[in-house]
């Protein structure tokens, strides 16, 4: 609601500047001997030229020359607002104002020519992005190597060295005829090492080579 009062207050306030200076305008026109239609047609030539100065300073960058040509119509239509509030005699307007309404029409066209047909600068064109740096190609992957398997001759078992003799004393060889006699009257079965070493408690070894003496 706001912003539609101010837009409103915005025109009416437009309007009323902009027919004021066109009065006055009109007014001065016609002092400096411009009748008739002629002294109209001054102040749309004035608004004219400030709506395209306008323009340009708002659809391009460079608008100096936009500027200038907007500070000459404003200075313009400002006269012509002083000239008529009861500083100038517009009975008797002096000979440089006449000079000045009279070229006015010139002046207006040469400015809004160049303004409607000065080039625009061409936009600068964008630096080309730098080229992105090579990436190096990743080394290929080593084929895999067969798996071979050789297979090998089955080393011969080394041969062992004779077990050395075992001394057996007599003693100890008569005893152990006895438990094999023994053994052989009660199971029927001659003695084997492994029984004649638990019922002498003697060394394997050495009942080996009693077993063998009694075979």
């Amino acid at each position: 609601m706001s912003r539609t009062i101010r837009l409103d207050a915005v025109l009416i306030q437009a309007v009323i500047a902009g027919a004021l200076s066109f009065s006055h305008l009109h007014d001065l026109a016609e002092a400096a001997g411009q009748d008739g239609w002629k002294a109209w047609a001054y102040p749309i030539s004035v608004d004219l030229l400030l709506v395209a100065a306008w323009r340009r300073m708002r659809t391009h960058a460079d608008n100096r020359a936009a500027w200038s040509w907007f500070v000459i119509a404003l200075a313009a239509s400002l006269g012509a607002n002083i000239a008529t509030a009861g500083l100038l005699d517009l009975g008797d307007v002096p000979a440089w104002l006449r000079i000045l309404v009279a070229g006015w029409p010139a002046l207006a066209f040469l400015g809004g020519t160049l303004l409607a047909h000065t080039p625009t600068a061409a936009p600068a064109e964008p630096e080309p992005a730098p080229a992105p740096a090579p990436v190096p190609l990743a080394d290929p992957a080593p084929e895999p190597v067969p798996d071979v398997t050789v297979e090998r001759a089955p080393e011969p078992a080394p041969e062992l060295p004779p077990a050395p003799a075992v001394a057996v004393p007599p003693a100890l060889l008569d005893h152990a005829r006895k438990v094999a006699d023994t053994h052989h009257a009660t199971t029927g079965n001659r003695i084997d090492p492994g029984t004649l070493r638990a019922r002498l408690g003697i060394p394997g070894p050495l009942a080996d080579a009693i077993a063998t003496q009694l075979a």
